[in-house]
């Protein structure tokens, strides 16, 4: 595997889905193509992954579904969406269905990489474990941090990506002042269409 990390890209324009080959390998990264959402969930079977960058109007089995499928079983893994779909509730949707990031075409490489860059980096900090555990206990209450299950009062539930990244930064630096910029960091990358407001909304 080359040192830049292993890239589902699924995409089914071929002009496109080409030229972001291209330019990511050019970057060091190693890049399996595929151009529907079931042969993406054959090979997230097959093959260990780092990412996966995922169009929504696939042939098929549509990027939502494939999103909602990987979250199903694993909420660590970082899922891009790269997508024509650019209304407000279309973005909302996608990082519903489980997407870590939502980036709209046309798009410019240079903030495409970044964003790449900055998912990777998070990924590594979320499988680092808390208290050398994956599992972190308060009262009868407890979290996972491998599977994103957590108990509470209501009982047991599953945390989204967001949720479970947040969780453990908290956790992270108990008896500590975490500011909105250390959380938008490490867990939102500073997409630059996220407000501030949006942390205080999501806490």
């Amino acid at each position: 595997m080359t040192e830049g990390g292993k890239i589902l890209l699924v995409e089914d324009d071929p002009h496109l889905a080409k030229g972001l080959r291209f330019n990511l390998e050019r970057e060091g990264y190693d890049v399996f193509l595929v151009d529907n959402g079931v042969s993406a969930l054959d090979q997230l079977r097959e093959k260990d992954f780092d990412l996966i960058i995922l169009d929504l109007m696939l042939p098929v089995l549509g990027g939502l579904d494939v999103a909602r499928t990987i979250r199903e079983t694993n909420i660590r893994f970082p899922i891009l969406m790269l997508t024509a779909k650019s209304s407000k509730r279309d973005r909302e949707i996608g990082l519903e269905a489980g997407a870590d990031d939502y980036l709209t075409k046309p798009f410019h490489l240079p903030e495409l990489l970044l964003r790449i860059k900055g998912m990777l980096r998070r990924s590594e900090w979320y499988k680092e474990p808390v208290h050398d555990q994956d599992i972190f206990h308060f009262g009868k209450m407890w979290i996972n941090f491998g599977t994103g299950k957590a108990k509470g009062i209501a009982g047991e539930f599953y945390l989204t990506t967001k949720e479970a990244l947040v969780m453990k930064l908290l956790v992270e630096r108990k008896g500590d002042v975490v500011n909105r910029e250390e959380l938008l960091e490490k867990v939102w990358g500073y997409d630059p269409q996220t407000e501030t407001r949006t942390v205080d909304n999501f806490i």
